[in-house]
């Protein structure tokens, strides 16, 4: 029934909670954060979610930039501790970006499902990531080989959920919306957004999350093995 798989890889494919979590520890020790009023790791890297998830809410509605995005992360959790050493931020930030995309860790049976669903379609990845790391990280993870095309906003000029960055990717890949099928864990990102262009949708929703409905996407699944019994 479908000719191209589009995959997102945050979430869905490439475990950026373990990678982030490993890299904040090792950013923890390299700079002694305890020094600065952060007790412990795990403080750390609760915060810092919670700041990052924010930020990324507002890039993806396109009230920020990148180059925000990343250096505010840390400006903003040293700003709630009284310090304002923003060279040191941006230090910081450009050793966690670069420790983080290079951590090897997939979501359970990524790879197993990729090596069976690649002799089968072709497959490509669209993601709101930025381009420079994305390929890191999927060649960190070996799974940079299984996949065709890469889209970004950097080279369809939209983020998901905009229809815009679906539409570019299937001009790229020459594909009619029905031939196509989008596999991803955010709910408005990818679902709501794969649906605006016309094309069919797996959720992957692995911790079961309730979610407003909207739509239906045309399946649902808790573990990537069971794309094996929808494709």
């Amino acid at each position: 029934m479908y000719k191209h798989l589009f995959f997102d890889l945050d979430h869905t494919l490439w475990d950026h909670n373990t990678n982030s979590k490993l890299a904040l520890d090792e950013v923890y020790l390299h700079f002694d954060l305890h020094t600065y009023g952060i007790l412990s790791s795990v403080q750390f890297y609760t915060i810092f979610n919670k700041i990052n998830h924010q930020l990324w809410d507002l890039y993806e509605q396109g009230k920020i930039s990148q180059p925000e995005l990343r250096h505010q992360r840390f400006r903003m959790i040293f700003s709630e501790l009284g310090c304002y050493d923003y060279s040191l931020c941006d230090e910081i930030s450009d050793k966690y970006i670069n420790i983080s995309v290079r951590k090897p860790n997939l979501l359970p049976n990524a790879k197993l499902v990729l090596e069976y669903l690649f002799p089968k379609y072709p497959l490509h990845i669209i993601t709101n990531g930025f381009m420079e790391v994305q390929d890191i990280k999927m060649t960190a993870g070996g799974i940079k080989h299984y996949f065709k095309e890469i889209v970004t906003f950097q080279n369809s000029g939209y983020k998901k959920p905009e229809a815009g960055i679906f539409e570019y990717a299937l001009d790229l890949v020459g594909a009619k919306p029905s031939e196509c099928i989008m596999i991803g864990d955010s709910f408005q990102s990818d679902i709501v957004g794969a649906h605006q262009a016309g094309i069919d949708t797996v959720f992957f929703n692995p911790d079961g999350r309730a979610q407003e409905l909207t739509l239906k996407p045309k399946h649902e699944v808790k573990d990537l093995i069971e794309l094996k019994g929808i494709f």
